[in-house]
């Protein structure tokens, strides 16, 4: 069975409210839905996935620390193994989101991984509308692990 790993990133509760919609997007598929945060992930959850997603929030227009220190751990062990895989990323911002997206898309494109998905920025907290977005994309990515287009 496919697997989705989503690994996250929150202090306020937002981003953690994100990625739990997205999770409960994706269990409307046939495929395992793995919920992790950053800090307690390791290399193996990601080896172990076919799919990422990346829940962060952006602090000071960069990634937030807690996502950066799971690169920090993973990223020179996982460079022999060309992993390969699919991911998306979601952004909880205050203000404008990219640099943590531009960020995060220069770090992956070393392990190596493919974005599946265009980057979905939720400004503001969490309401209606934004975790409706947030299950949208763990919606399509386990929709695309289902039907094996990634």
């Amino acid at each position: 069975m496919k697997q989705l790993l989503i690994l996250y990133h929150s202090q306020s509760g937002s981003t953690e409210a994100f990625a739990r919609a997205a999770a409960s997007g994706a269990k409307e598929f046939d495929i395992k839905v793995k919920l992790r945060r950053a800090m307690a992930a390791n290399l193996e959850d990601i080896q172990a996935c076919d799919a990422v997603l990346f829940a962060t929030p952006e602090n000071f227009g960069t990634l937030a620390g807690g996502m950066k220190d799971f690169f920090d751990r993973t990223y020179y062990p996982a460079l022999d193994l060309q992993l390969n895989c699919a991911y998306g990323v979601l952004v909880s911002a205050g203000n404008d989101g990219r640099g943590a997206v531009s960020q995060l898309e220069r770090i992956v494109s070393g392990y190596p991984m493919r974005q599946v998905a265009a980057p979905v920025i939720l400004r503001g907290g969490a309401s209606n509308g934004t975790l409706e977005q947030a299950r949208e994309l763990g919606q399509t990515l386990a929709a695309g692990l289902e039907l094996g287009i990634f």
